[in-house]
């Protein structure tokens, strides 16, 4: 009598746990992590070169540039939060704030001065 493959291992997994259930799910995970790393690598890297790395490689490159987009992601929050003391033109509901436009400096156009007490002359 011929032994089915599944049953030859006693924990009933085929090759090193690789199922028909787990395989699509390990391959997409293994190609999000070749594109996060080429787009987010910002020309560093090309897919053949991540695809041809050794796994504990790509893994470190990973979680690398990982912790480079966390890091500047809360440096950002930080900064953003920091700056709750400024004043802007618009308020939260997207109108504009008249207080705050009131002091907002008038631009000087070309041909107008600001000291009047000087004439003008033009130039010919």
């Amino acid at each position: 009598m011929e032994v089915p493959i599944e049953s030859i291992s006693q924990l009933g997994l085929s090759f090193f746990g690789l199922t028909s259930e787990t395989a699509p799910i390990i391959r997409a995970n293994l190609f999000t992590q070749i594109h996060e790393i080429v787009f987010h690598g910002k020309g560093g890297y090309d897919w053949h070169t991540v695809y041809e790395m050794p796994r504990w490689l790509r893994q470190f490159t990973f979680n690398k540039i990982d912790e480079f987009y966390k890091k500047e992601n809360e440096e950002y929050e930080k900064a953003k939060g920091g700056g709750s003391n400024k004043s802007t033109l618009i308020d939260p509901s997207g109108k504009i704030n008249k207080e705050n436009w009131k002091s907002v400096p008038k631009p000087i156009t070309p041909g107008t001065s600001n000291n009047s007490s000087k004439p003008r002359v033009k130039y010919k």
